[in-house]
């Protein structure tokens, strides 16, 4: 149990004679052995391959094929290492994903530019190198726990409770005794005896990672707690504009070129939803977007009953709740209820991810019981979120409050690479049902 000791807080700590052994980290998990060795099967040994081949080893498409496997693999390994140092990730997400990105974009720079290419060594490179990242995931690194020495002062408790790592607060100011961990974290908003404010500038000047214990506790939960407005650290409470008015010229294209595919997949559902039940194809609600202003959402009717806008409760439903259709339940499941929101997107109204947009009913109650609600706003609403790959669904009021941590973490964090885990997760989500609403 903690106790009280000069008026700070700190955590009962183990004796350092029950120091770990340093940590035996398996080169598995190495990122340099990995990259070398991605380099090793995925593009020097599908070309050297060639040499059974007679001329065919030193022919321009040859060598091309030999450099595009080297940029393929260097952009999925550049990608993995940005996606995996957000919360919730287990590598195995990012994988196929990573490397299917790297070698379509070398794939479709040649065929762009005309240069000679193999297209057998570039099709056994991807294959290669897909086998060796998920060798070394299933041999090494699933089973590998983050060890993570806690300065025992301040707000350090919760982090205890956090069951994917493994602690070790210290009991001495001693380097020595955190030599098996990975990192040190520590809450710079308590009042640090000298002994310990000197040990963590001989960490960092060591070059060990020093964490927060706010910064920390966020990149491990993915939600961004909110209190008072002064008791957050979101530095500029406005995200990156360069990025948001890039991802809305990338929502746009992407949401044009998927139109003529998505068109007929819409017909059919349509008809299969007229089929099943009486009433439209199509359910339109009003709903907040961007910046506060009404926006007019399309979605599939998955219910019986689409006259909802007046009362609060029947605007939440469960996954069990009866007013759902036969089609409409599938249609969840797979999130294909929310495809025609594609021409929200068209109308530049919301994003492919993004906080989901709230009825307006809601979204104004919401707004008297918590006043900071208003800056999920801040960016555009979007089809699937952070909040929707992590907590499912969402049907009781208590549940709203949790929902906005994960709403504001998002903000804070708005960069491409956490949209794209964003995607990934969906795309899970959406193979498993997990989360459909």
């Amino acid at each position: 149990m903690p106790e009280a000791v000069a008026g700070k807080r700190v955590l009962e700590t183990a004796p350092h004679d029950r120091g770990r052994t340093a940590e035996r980290r398996s080169i598995l998990t190495r990122k340099r052995f990995q990259f070398a060795g991605a380099l090793l099967l995925g593009a020097i040994l599908p070309w050297a391959l060639r040499i059974f081949l007679p001329g065919k080893l030193i022919e321009a498409s040859s060598l091309n094929a030999l450099t595009g496997n080297i940029i393929a693999i260097s952009i999925a390994f550049w990608m993995r290492l940005s996606v995996e140092i957000y919360p919730g990730i287990r590598r195995s997400y990012v994988i196929f994903p990573a490397a299917l990105t790297g070698h379509g974009l070398v794939l479709v720079w040649f065929v762009l530019s005309r240069f000679p290419y193999d297209r057998l060594e570039l099709a056994v490179g991807f294959a290669l190198h897909v086998c060796w990242l998920y060798t070394l995931y299933v041999f090494a690194e699933r089973r590998v726990r983050r060890h993570i020495a806690v300065v025992p002062f301040g707000d350090v408790e919760r982090l205890i409770a956090i069951k994917q790592v493994d602690w070790l607060p210290l009991s001495r100011p001693r380097l020595h005794d955190a030599r098996a961990c990975s990192a040190i974290v520590a809450d710079f908003a308590a009042e640090l005896p000298d002994e310990w404010e000197g040990f963590l500038a001989d960490a960092a000047v060591e070059g060990r990672i020093v964490y927060q214990v706010k910064q920390l506790w966020e990149s491990l939960t993915g939600k961004v707690e909110i209190e008072r407005l002064s008791e957050n650290s979101f530095g500029s409470l406005v995200p990156a504009r360069g990025y948001f008015y890039l991802k809305s010229l990338i929502d746009f294209v992407f949401a044009l070129l998927l139109l003529p595919f998505a068109l007929p997949v819409m017909a059919v559902v349509a008809v299969a939803i007229r089929l099943d039940s009486k009433g439209p194809a199509l359910f339109r609600q009003k709903r907040v977007g961007h910046a506060g202003k009404p926006i007019i959402v399309y979605k599939f009717r998955t219910m019986r009953s689409v006259d909802v806008e007046n009362e609060r409760r029947a605007l939440m439903t469960s996954d069990d709740d009866d007013r759902i259709t036969r089609v409409g339940r599938v249609l969840r499941t797979l999130r294909l209820d929310e495809l025609p929101q594609i021409f929200n997107i068209l109308k530049w109204e919301m994003s492919w991810i993004g906080p989901r947009p709230e009825a307006e009913l809601l979204s104004r109650w919401y707004t008297s019981e918590i006043p900071f609600y208003r800056y999920r706003h801040v960016v555009k609403p979007g089809i699937s979120g952070w909040a929707q790959v992590n907590q499912g669904h969402v049907a009781e009021v208590e549940d709203v409050y949790l929902k906005l941590h994960y709403d504001f973490y998002y903000i804070k964090y708005f960069s491409p690479w956490l949209d794209v885990l964003i995607v990934f997760r969906t795309i899970k989500t959406m193979l498993s049902g997990w989360g459909a609403r």
